[in-house]
């Protein structure tokens, strides 16, 4: 990761500049070293050559490539041999034998494989895999911590896979819907009520109100249209760029009720796994802390828990820096869990227990909520569609009675 500092070195002299380094400890640390003493540091998404070279591993690319490497370590084959058999095997997949391709050379250089994945131009690696592995071999548990991560990774696959399949279907009456009803106030509505404006009769409220959404409509889509995009670009931008938007965005996504509780479960399940992982795998407790609290994609809880991390590193323990730090407070529960296996000792069972129960009770919340969004949603075509029937059958009952 690539950290931004401001600070002043021994002369006195204001410096400023990036650093590279897997955690902002380690940016301190280097800091430190080169005498520099900062005001500020923080993690940057400014780009490097070697950012811009990089891309993020899938989950399912990290998966194969843990159970493979674990598979032949596992059946007493050295990581040279390992890696040079996964590159026969995957001799179509050019930006991937490229990594593996790397990897062995600077392994066969005597390098470390920590120290030849973290060095690879390639495939950019996360920070919690990267330290289970260095801590792995020292530790000689190096085919149980990839065997473990190959099963990390592919149950994150298998939960996306699940929500992108269960989506699918409510996405796409949404957007039928969108597409009847914009069909119908547009093109549909003006021709019949057309023909009620020529016989001169007072169109009742109802229609006019359905006739004033066509005009507007075929008299601005293109605006309307062009809006919506540039209005989701800079969405997506801002959200992407700018910490505070993002910020302020997660906060509101946990208050959410019902997604707000989805997320909340699913953010603390994958930490609490991930926690529990690097402890089994020998990590100590305050850099498996601070390594797994890297992990989270909501931002309110990923700084909760980085706050945390810090009191953690000066011997408090997470349950109770948790409850010190200001921002989102996680479920009480977990909280509860994890101080009850801190003064137990059973850290790592109770949170590899919790993530279970976690992913349990999201799949229960998902498909109560997958099955009341389907009838919903055609519902929601029914109302927009019987509106407009409505609007248009009105005034012909109203002709009828007149006459």
């Amino acid at each position: 990761m690539l950290y931004k500092y401001k600070g002043f070195d021994p002369n006195g002299k204001n410096v400023k500049g990036t650093i590279t380094a897997s955690s902002i400890d380690e940016a301190k640390q280097k800091l430190r070293a080169q005498k520099i003493y900062y005001k500020s540091l923080e993690e940057t998404k400014q780009l490097s050559m070697d950012a811009f070279s990089k891309r993020v591993m899938t989950g399912t690319v990290l998966s194969s490539f843990s159970k493979e490497l674990s598979s032949y370590l596992s059946s007493g084959m050295t990581i040279l041999t390992a890696l040079k058999l996964m590159e026969n095997q995957h001799d179509g997949e050019k930006k991937y034998v490229s990594f593996l391709n790397s990897t062995r050379t600077m392994i066969d250089e005597g390098k470390s494989l920590f120290v030849a994945l973290n060095s690879q131009k390639t495939y950019a690696l996360p920070d919690f895999f990267l330290q289970s592995l260095n801590v792995a071999g020292q530790s000689g548990k190096m085919v149980e911590v990839l065997s473990n991560m190959s099963v990390f990774f592919s149950a994150q696959n298998k939960i996306k896979k699940q929500v992108s399949n269960a989506m699918a279907y409510p996405i796409f009456i949404f957007i039928v819907a969108i597409g009847m009803s914009g069909f119908l106030i547009g093109f549909v509505v003006p021709k019949i009520v057309g023909i009620f404006e020529d016989t001169g009769q007072e169109l009742p409220a109802i229609t006019q109100f359905v006739l004033g959404i066509s005009d507007f409509l075929t008299s601005n889509y293109i605006v309307i249209l062009l809006g919506f995009i540039i209005s989701a670009l800079l969405f997506k931008f801002a959200y992407a760029k700018i910490a505070s938007f993002k910020l302020a965005i997660d906060n509101i996504l946990l208050r959410l009720p019902i997604f707000g509780v989805l997320i909340q479960n699913h953010e603390l399940g994958r930490f609490s796994y991930i926690l529990s992982l690097m402890l089994d795998s020998g990590v100590s407790y305050a850099q498996a802390v601070q390594l797994a609290s890297t992990t989270f994609s909501n931002s309110a809880m990923k700084l909760t828990f980085h706050q945390a991390s810090d009191k953690v590193l000066e011997g408090n323990k997470l349950s109770n820096a948790l409850y010190i730090v200001k921002g989102f407070k996680p479920k009480r529960n977990f909280l509860q869990s994890l101080a009850l296996g801190e003064e137990s000792s059973e850290v790592a069972s109770i949170l590899s227990n919790l993530s279970v129960l976690y992913s349990e009770e999201n799949d229960d919340k998902l498909k109560l909520l997958l099955s009341l969004l389907e009838p919903f949603m055609m519902l929601f075509i029914g109302v927009i569609v019987g509106v407009i029937v409505v609007a248009m059958l009105l005034p012909i009952f109203s002709m009828s009675t007149n006459f």
